[in-house]
Formats: C-alpha cells, structure tokens, sequence
C-alpha cells in the first residue's frame, strides 16, 4: 500500500494578506483609480477571496458601476462564479445598476451562467427594468 500524500500549505505573508485584504476593499468602495495601480503593479485582476468572491464581483455587488466597467478592460473575467454560485452579472441586478449590468453583457458575460443566474435573480426580485435588459 503506498502512503498517503498530504498537501502542506505554507503559511501566507501577512504583507501580502494585509494587500489582499485591502485590494479588496477598493473594489468594495469604489477605489477605482487606486485599484487599478494595484493591478499596474501586479495584483490579477482576477484575484479572489475566501468565498470566491473576484474584484468584479464585490464591485457590481457594491454598485461601482465605473469600477465594474475599469475591471472589464483589464481583463477581469465576467463569467467567474463564487462559491455560491453567483456572478457578476447577477450582483448588478440584484443592486439594480443598469451601467454595470449594461457593461457586463457588452463584454459577454452571460444572464444564463451562474445559479442563481442573472435572470432568475431579476424574476425572483420582481426587477422588470432588469428583466428587460437582459432580453
């Protein structure tokens, strides 16, 4: 029988948690220009957290419609879910941010993909303005 092979996971610096941490309070506030300095400087535009939540997600959620569409054109992925299940797309309905959901299916992202998808989340709130830009 052969042994078992464990995955050791190294401790993380705490320099680079407090930057994570603090990366993702810019999206959460609207930290846009000082957001994207931090991508110039490195930090993935797709990072994510511990939930799965990525930048994008937490600035649609947070309604920064102007974050949501800097995030876009640095490449930040529109069709990432988080660990519910849930997008992007379907943040901005959820907060009813017609320039972010507008920017979001002008780059692809898909009202179909994540779950609850952006259009069972826009008939579930009763949201008939979100309803019909996702036609």
């Amino acid at each position: 029988m052969l042994p078992r092979l464990v995955r050791v996971t190294p401790p993380l610096d705490p320099d680079v948690v407090a930057l994570a941490e603090h990366v993702f309070d810019l999206a959460r506030s609207g930290g846009t220009d000082e957001l994207l300095a931090c991508l110039d400087a490195g930090v993935p535009a797709n990072l994510t957290n511990g939930k799965g939540d990525t930048l994008l997600v937490l600035a649609a959620y947070h309604d920064h419609p102007g974050t949501v569409a800097a995030l876009l054109h640095r490449g930040a992925d529109h069709d990432r879910v988080n660990d519910r299940g849930q997008t992007a797309l379907a943040a901005a309905v959820f907060r009813r941010s017609e320039p972010s959901v507008r920017a979001l299916l002008a780059a692809g992202a898909d009202p179909s993909h994540g779950s609850p998808d952006a259009r069972a989340t826009a008939a579930f709130f009763d949201l008939p303005e979100m309803t019909e830009l996702l036609a």
